[in-house]
């Protein structure tokens, strides 16, 4: 009990050891393959749907009422009292383009062009890229490299802005949402599985562990029928 007393609720007393983080894409429903028909909406909806729900704390009303603009490009780092509450920079789904859901509220599954977010697991204190942004790239994990010709990435060319970290915990940091990398598939071989890997890439970060798929990447596949 006396032991435990030394503890702080807000921020764990050891982290000199703490991962790389990893990774989680939405949509995200029984697994990780992104299956569907173009011509049968009934196929894809479930997906959009999906977006649009875990989009909803991103809606720029939303962000503009809960959180901050900060300045682009530099760590956002907050006072050293752990009690105290923290602020947090806005995210707005608008910065994610055609991957916003605002343009197509489809997010691209009526055209066989699908969005997907990548979202970096939270690490308390954690300064990601040591000073420079990380940065997402997508290829074709096994396979016909061809089946993938094409992928946008938004916001920007695909970087996580190191105004978002650190992360303080969920005690102080409330409004706190994890910044987002949109990926915009827009040119994917039709009626085929492809497996595709995508990786974060930066100083500090891992990627090529094969005991843990998720650590800095993650491996999913699109069949997207006609």
């Amino acid at each position: 009990y006396v032991m435990l007393l030394t503890l702080s609720p807000y921020t764990p007393r050891f982290r000199d050891r703490v991962s790389p983080p990893g990774v989680m894409i939405r949509p995200y429903l029984n697994g990780f393959t992104i299956a569907f028909n173009v011509s049968q909406p009934n196929t894809w909806q479930p997906y959009v749907d999906n977006m649009h729900h875990f989009l909803a704390a991103y809606d720029d009303k939303v962000q503009e009422e809960k959180n901050i603009e900060c300045v682009p490009g530099q760590y956002f780092i907050q006072g050293e009292n752990d009690s105290e509450e923290k602020k947090a920079c806005q995210f707005k789904r608008s910065l994610l383009q055609n991957c916003s859901g605002i343009r197509d509220p489809t997010f691209g599954y009526s055209k066989g062009q699908p969005c997907i977010l990548l979202k970096m697991n939270r690490i308390i204190g954690y300064r990601a890229g040591a000073g420079v942004p990380v940065s997402v790239d997508c290829k074709v994990q096994k396979g016909n490299e061809s089946h993938l010709r094409s992928v946008d990435f938004y916001p920007g060319n695909g970087t996580f802005d190191l105004m978002y970290y650190p992360y303080y915990g969920k005690f102080t940091h409330v409004n706190y949402t994890s910044p987002l990398v949109a990926m915009h598939f827009t040119d994917v071989q039709k009626n085929y599985l492809v497996p595709i890997q995508c990786s974060l890439n930066g100083k500090g970060i891992i990627n090529d562990l094969n005991s843990d798929r998720f650590l800095g990447r993650i491996i999913f596949s699109l069949s997207i029928g006609k």
